[in-house]
């Protein structure tokens, strides 16, 4: 049935308690075993708690899968913005039967409510009350068990497990300097896992506007509850049971993460203010000098023409001088990325034209080209709704980085991009300056190493638009998009803080206000298209700092501009654990020693240690704070080349893991260690151990005072990854001892073989560690068994053929099967099985291109 618009929604919104709204009631209930479909209309006087209630809604039940179910709550009439599938898609198949899935939906048809429940045990994993669906606010709430472990809602710097008491997880997308606890960040992922019972189940609300998630827990008991700003219900629910068949489950609907190159997991360096490209070249120097493994230099906004995306400061860093540097750094087989902003400048003559005439600009609500203030100054932000976007962007993208003529990069990193606008609100944002940049150099030694051309010169000096909508579900008119009066915790206490203005509508009808959260996807997504454009069978490498639900399948994520603390390190544990295993963004890491104030010696060895088991492995500070390359100081020296020396070793291991999380959203990367051990009910608390892949569990050290570190070992067998030893777990705590800025507990888990690279103390880069052999270490179970896998290919391209390498041992013999359609032109040279002291050493020489077994004894 259709309603009029005006009929659709009720009243004037008079700010009364939702708990006097009147709910609603179900009707014209159609029940198959395809889905299931109702009319959901308001059961009494609107009460327009924050803005117009809806007089008339739909309900939709569908098993998509038979683990995973699709329930929305929308308006008839499609008024009410929906995530555009033109944008950003997720299946809509219905490729199972309501009667035969592993959750089972219920509903109460006045007042309107539903239960999800698991089939196999009749536990109810969400159960809704208080629906009140308005203009500008929607709520809904589910009962949880008391004290309820739950991880997820992120982006965040709070616990890992969810605060269970008064708290909010406010997802808006927006810098926030030093990751203040208990704030909206970068990135906005509203979807959940919750453990009952030694079974974990998932939830995600399909949802970009802003939005308020409370856990609480009141006279009726502990709940999560949903406060939005718009939108509709467009729930998935995953049935797991584990948490890796929920990852598995997510990831099916999300997208799997994209596959990076096999150099991307060496060692990044940048800083915030290098002066000119010779201090690049010199701490690309440096580093060779000091032995510290440099695989990727980078470059922050300091080489662009006053702040302007898409241009190189003339004096300080010259076209020939840049091509020199990449250059001499695809010579020594090291890689080169520059960072670049969403804005374009106003000043810019040739982007800014460039943009206008595709007419890629965003808009302001009187169709001229909205302009905000960045570090050009006055700027304008790409529409990535717009059907040219990709044609404006990857112009930009082959031309300012073209092999030949421009700066040969090997990945882009995108940055500012919730979007950040320094102009939020400003009388006159045409009046905004870009920041000075420093002054050219008069004088610099030679630097070493370099060709003699690549030396420091002597001396230099210094429209309006026609959207027409291109589907329904766009967004309501007539709502206050600058001050909506349901008002999240977002940060400055509005939308417009700090970022581009909510009321600015995007093409196709689209309001900021909706779609804010999905600025950064759009540019990710243009990005990764621009370097497949460049480079057609090349695995694009894009480092993002916003994020939203899937982005993972086109990019990896860094966490921003964090701060050099302890408490700092010890979050970015919890950090990767989050978007490896729960956001399904496993190519993920930390600024190492801290972007914000000044680290210390110390510290930054720690983190150096730590930083070599994450995913994305960079250190990066800001220009306002000490320098902190590694080799900087001799104990951060020491620690880099130990952590790299180990990366190195492993890096094949935890290269193959990534692969297979690539293949269907297996979490094999960064792991919680509840993911490993589901029925164990005190890994739920544990924050700072992690695995390394599954075979190997990291215990980083929590006290910087302390050289003690307490670690829990699960109810199975493990062996002390430096030295060999057995340890049996019991499922309690234990203590190592001894433990300096330069080691960190890790324990190998019984049952895995790992193959490792042989010679790690002369290689410096990925590209020389292809070279060497393996030697095989295998960790015996209490049953005496073991396996391992291995993921071979060329590294680098998007279609190379690769083998696929299984290990297993048992009763004293090493099998190797699989295919091998990879000619692999490295071997095996020996092999270690533990079990007693360090283990017992075979020399064992054996190729890695044809299945074999060799017995040991």
């Amino acid at each position: 049935m259709k309603f009029p618009t005006l009929l659709l929604w009720l009243g004037t919104a008079a700010a009364v308690s939702i708990d006097n709204c009147p709910g609603y009631a179900a009707s014209n209930i159609s029940n198959t075993t395809a889905n299931i479909t109702a009319d959901v209309n308001l059961a009494g006087d609107a009460c327009n708690a924050y803005s117009q209630d809806a007089q008339y809604l739909k309900l939709l039940v569908e098993p998509q899968t038979q683990s995973h179910l699709h329930v929305k709550i929308y308006d008839g009439i499609l008024e009410v913005y929906q995530i555009p599938s033109s944008f950003k898609a997720l299946p809509n198949e219905v490729n199972s039967d309501l009667d035969s899935t592993d959750l089972k939906f219920d509903f109460v048809e006045s007042p309107f409510s539903f239960n999800v429940t698991r089939r196999s045990t009749g536990d109810v994993l969400f159960s809704s009350s208080g629906l009140v669906f308005e203009s500008q606010y929607v709520h809904l709430r589910t009962s949880l068990p008391d004290d309820p472990y739950i991880y997820g809602l992120g982006e965040d710097s709070d616990s890992f497990r969810r605060e269970t008491t008064n708290y909010t997880r406010t997802l808006w997308n927006m810098g926030n300097p030093s990751l203040p606890t208990h704030e909206n960040l970068y990135s906005s992922h509203p979807f959940y896992i919750e453990m009952r019972d030694g079974q974990a189940h998932g939830v995600l609300l399909w949802n970009s506007d802003g939005m308020d998630i409370k856990i609480d827990k009141d006279s009726d008991g502990q709940f999560l509850e949903y406060n939005i700003n718009g939108g509709v219900l467009d729930f998935y629910f995953f049935s797991g049971p584990t948490p890796a068949d929920v990852a598995r489950q997510y990831a099916e609907l999300i997208g799997t993460p994209a596959a990076h190159s096999y150099w991307t997991y060496g060692l990044h360096q940048c800083r915030y203010g290098y002066q000119d490209v010779f201090e690049v070249a010199d701490v690309v120097y440096n580093y060779s000098q000091a032995g510290i493994p440099l695989e990727t230099m980078w470059t922050d906004i300091d080489y662009m023409d006053l702040r302007r995306t898409w241009t190189l400061d003339p004096d300080r860093f010259p076209l020939e001088k840049m091509q020199e540097l990449v250059g001499y750094l695809h010579d020594h087989n090291q890689q080169y990325i520059l960072m670049v902003d969403p804005p374009v400048s106003l000043n810019d003559s040739a982007s800014w034209n460039s943009a206008v005439q595709y007419d890629v600009l965003m808009k302001n609500s009187s169709g001229e080209v909205f302009v905000g203030g960045m570090w050009p100054g006055p700027v304008g932000y790409v529409d990535w709704f717009h059907p040219n976007a990709h044609d404006f962007w990857s112009g930009q993208i082959t031309s300012f980085f073209d092999d030949d003529t421009g700066v040969a990069v090997d990945g882009i990193w995108i940055d500012m991009n919730e979007p950040a606008n320094f102009c939020a609100p400003c009388s006159n944002p045409y009046s905004e300056s870009a920041p000075t940049p420093p002054d050219v150099r008069t004088s610099w030694p030679a630097l070493p190493g370099f060709p003699d051309d690549f030396q420091p010169p002597s001396g230099s000096s210094k429209a309006k638009r026609d959207d027409t909508p291109f589907g329904n579900s766009t967004g309501m008119s007539d709502r206050d998009l600058l001050d909506p009066p349901y008002k999240i915790q977002a940060k400055y206490g509005t939308l417009w803080g700090w970022t581009a203005w909510p009321s600015a509508p995007n093409y196709g009808g689209f309001e900021q206000y909706d779609i804010h959260n999905l600025y950064a996807s759009g540019m990710i997504a243009h990005t990764r298209q621009g370097l497949l454009d460049r480079r057609s069978d090349e695995r694009p490498f894009i480092i993002s700092r916003s994020t939203f639900v899937g982005d993972g399948a086109n990019a990896g994520h860094w966490t921003g501009d964090n701060a050099s603390r302890w408490s700092q390190y010890l979050l970015s544990i919890v950090q990767h654990q989050e978007f490896a295993s729960i956001f399904q963004i496993p190519m993920v890491g930390s600024d190492v020693c801290g972007f914000n104030t000044d680290t210390n010696e110390d510290l930054c060895a720690r983190w150096a240690i730590l930083g070599g088991w994450y995913p994305f492995y960079r250190n990066h500070n800001a220009n306002n704070a000490i320098a902190q390359e590694f080799y900087r100081w001799p104990l951060t020296t020491e620690a880099a080349k130990k952590a790299i020396k180990t990366r190195f070793a492993l890096l094949d291991y935890f290269y193959s893991q990534f692969y297979l999380q690539t293949l269907d959203g297996s979490p094999t990367t960064i792991i919680p260690v509840f993911y490993q051990y589901p029925a164990d009910t005190n890994t739920y608390d544990i924050s700072y151990q992690f695995f390394f892949g599954p075979s190997l569990l990291v215990s980083a050290p929590t006290d910087e005072s302390s050289s003690d570190v307490t670690l829990y070992l699960p109810d199975d067998v493990f062996y002390d990854f430096w030295t060999g030893e057995k340890v049996v777990g019991t499922g309690a705590n234990i203590t190592v001892s001894n433990i300096t800025a330069l080691d960190i507990p890790v324990h190998i888990r019984g049952g895995s073989i790992l193959a490792m690279r042989v010679d790690t103390e002369t290689v410096n880069t990925t590209a020389a560690l292809r070279d060497q052999d393996f030697t095989i270490l295998v960790a015996p179970d209490a049953s005496n068994k073991a396996s391992g896998y291995l993921h071979f290919d060329d590294g680098k391209s998007l279609n190379s053929s690769f083998s696929d390498l299984n290990f297993s041992y048992s009763n004293d013999t090493l099998s190797l099967n699989g295919t091998f359609d990879y000619d692999v032109q490295v071997q095996v040279t020996s092999v270690t099985v533990l079990g007693s002291g360090a283990g017992t050493v075979y020399n064992v020489t054996k190729p890695l291109t044809s299945s074999w077994n060799v017995h040991l004894g």
